[in-house]
This record gives C-alpha cells, sequence and structure tokens, in this order.
C-alpha cells in the first residue's frame, strides 16, 4: 500500500514536471515570435497606413492563427497577454486601479516619457509635392497614441500622426490639395532643450513657416486625441471614434475661430448625428488657452478620438472630416 502511494505521488511529480516544461516552452516561443514579428521589416507604420487606405482592417493582422493559440494558452494558465507585454509588469501595479474619465481636452504634459514608450514618430508613407494646398494638418502633440491591441505585436503604434496622414489621403483623393507636417516635433523640442509644455511653442515655428510657404492655405488643422475613453459611437452600422472641437479664448481674435468652428460643427451634427461632442472653450490656469489659433481664424483643433479607440474607427471618422471639410470649401452641393 505505502508502495503504491509513493508510485502515485511520483507520478503526480512527473506530470507537474510535464506541465511546466509545457508551459515554459509556450514561453519562450511566444516570446521569441513577438519580437521576431516586432523586429520584421515587412511590417511597419508606413506599410500599415497604405494597407489601410487599400481597404484593409486592423482586426485582420490578429488572425495570426498560431500566434492566438500559444498567447490564449499563456493568457490561460497565467493570466499574461503576450500581445501586450506590459501586462506581465503592470499586472501587479494596474490591480484594482479604477480608470478614471475626464471630459475635457487634456492640458497635461507630465506623460511624455510614457507616450514615447508607447508611441512613436510616423514618416509620411504618401508625401506630396504641391504648390497650392488648401489644407495644412500638422500635430502639436505627435505621439498621443489610439489602442494598439493585436497591432503592438507587429510594432504599430497607431496615433495621430497616423490619423493626419488618413485624412490627408482622403482629401487629396477629394481634389482637396492637403499637405501635413511632418517635423519631427518630439526630437525638434530636444534639440531645443525644451519641455513638452513648449510643444505649441514648437507647432507654431512650423505653421508660420508654411502659412509664408504657401499663401494658399486656407484651413489649419491641429489633429489630437482625447484623453478619454468613451468616445465611440455607431452610425448607420459603422462605428466612429467620436471628436471634440477645443477653441481657445485667450486671444482677441478668438470669435472668428469659434464662428468657423461653429460652422464646422454643425455641419458635422448635420450629415454624422453624434459624432461631434460639441466644442470646448478654454482659458484660464493651466491651460493653453491659444492653442496657435491667433495665426488664422481658419485654425482649428480637433481632437479625433480617444485612448481606447481603434485605428478603424479612426479611419472612418477621418473619413467623415474629409466629407464635411469638402462642404467647407466647396459648398454642401458638391456632396
Amino acid at each position: 500500500m505505502i508502495k503504491k502511494m509513493k508510485l502515485k505521488g511520483h507520478s503526480k511529480k512527473r506530470i507537474i514536471k510535464s506541465l511546466f516544461y509545457v508551459i515554459l516552452v509556450y514561453l519562450v516561443f511566444s516570446i521569441t515570435f513577438y519580437y521576431s514579428l516586432r523586429n520584421s521589416n515587412n511590417i511597419n507604420n508606413t506599410k500599415f497606413i497604405n494597407f489601410l487606405l487599400e481597404g484593409g482592417n486592423s482586426y485582420m493582422m490578429s488572425d495570426y492563427k498560431l500566434i492566438n493559440i500559444v498567447n490564449d494558452s499563456t493568457n490561460y494558465l497565467l493570466n499574461i497577454d503576450f500581445r501586450n507585454p506590459s501586462s506581465i509588469l503592470d499586472k501587479g501595479i494596474m490591480e484594482g486601479k479604477k480608470n478614471t474619465i475626464y471630459l475635457e481636452h487634456n492640458d497635461d504634459y507630465s506623460d511624455l516619457e510614457e507616450l514615447k514608450r508607447v508611441s512613436s514618430y510616423i514618416e509620411d508613407p504618401n508625401p506630396v509635392d504641391t504648390n497650392n494646398p488648401l489644407i495644412y494638418i500638422y500635430n502639436s502633440h505627435q505621439l498621443e497614441n489610439y489602442n494598439n491591441t493585436n497591432l503592438d505585436i507587429y510594432g504599430i503604434t497607431p496615433n495621430v500622426m497616423m490619423a493626419s496622414y488618413l485624412l490627408k489621403e482622403k482629401l487629396n483623393k477629394r481634389g482637396i490639395s492637403t499637405i501635413v507636417e511632418d517635423t519631427n516635433l518630439t526630437e525638434f523640442l530636444s534639440i531645443n532643450g525644451w519641455d513638452h509644455s513648449n510643444s505649441y511653442k514648437a507647432s507654431r515655428i512650423f505653421i508660420l513657416d508654411k502659412k509664408n510657404m504657401y499663401p494658399s492655405i486656407r484651413y489649419f488643422i491641429d489633429i489630437h486625441r482625447d484623453s478619454v475613453s468613451n468616445t465611440t459611437v455607431t452610425i448607420d452600422g459603422k462605428e466612429y471614434a467620436k471628436i471634440l472641437f477645443v477653441v481657445g479664448l485667450e486671444h482677441d481674435n478668438y470669435k472668428q475661430n469659434l464662428k468657423v468652428t461653429e460652422g464646422f460643427n454643425n455641419l458635422v451634427n448635420k450629415y454624422y448625428k453624434g459624432l461631434s461632442k460639441g466644442i470646448l472653450k478654454k482659458e484660464g490656469k493651466g491651460v493653453d488657452g491659444i492653442y496657435n489659433q491667433d495665426i488664422s481664424p481658419n485654425s482649428i483643433l480637433i481632437e479625433v478620438g480617444g485612448v481606447s479607440n481603434n485605428i478603424d474607427e479612426v479611419l472612418n471618422t477621418t473619413e467623415a472630416l474629409a466629407s464635411v471639410i469638402n462642404y467647407l470649401i466647396n459648398g454642401e452641393k458638391s456632396g
């Protein structure tokens, strides 16, 4: 009897040991596979933008069956998601932390280092050469990022720069000549010894440069991403990232900016009801209050989506914005 019990105990240890090795193999394979994909030259942000413009969907990227099997197994056994490696480090830190929603434009610049970790500068995959652009799109905060679930494994970091390039392509396709500021503003800040709170100071330099270089520019559009998470709306069965307009009140001509923004917002409400969260007017301590809108009455700050929006929702919103801008420039009959 004692001998049988020893055999049973030994058999149980062998099973546990075998299970341990199986898990270890899964972990090693998953990590190796993760970094091999991440370092692949065949997949990057610029190629991904063209993939979206050609009708691709970011969820197609999650259909890599092998890695999903490995990830699902490790997630089930260890509660670790290897499609989001930071979950290993953040598991203990984030446990019990509540999600706080701030229903206003974020003027907090303290998270630049965190943004650098999860976001990156993106080159324009389709640079345009034009002498008379009508629209100038830029990002005072280039690293504001979107949800990259299923994309981080490929090293793809969807952010507001990606949104700007998508909008540019949508506008140019409609015959509205558009350029995007592709200077690395984070690098520019670093070169000048400025911290992130000087972002609008940095973008102002490039706005003025483009204004002098291209007198044809009619609209100056600063694309941001909201800090809140409940920013998705379904319109006619399609999911969009909600938008928010921001107008600074701390300069003499803000009423002109407000009038132009109200016209823009009215068109959005007319054709895409529920897409806009409205117009946020900002002034006072702790905010910029100008947002470079004193440069032109047609300077518009738009927050496209929030931290939880995926790039497909943002893509749908850029299509909507392109239609509305087309109405603004060519009239509603242009359709």
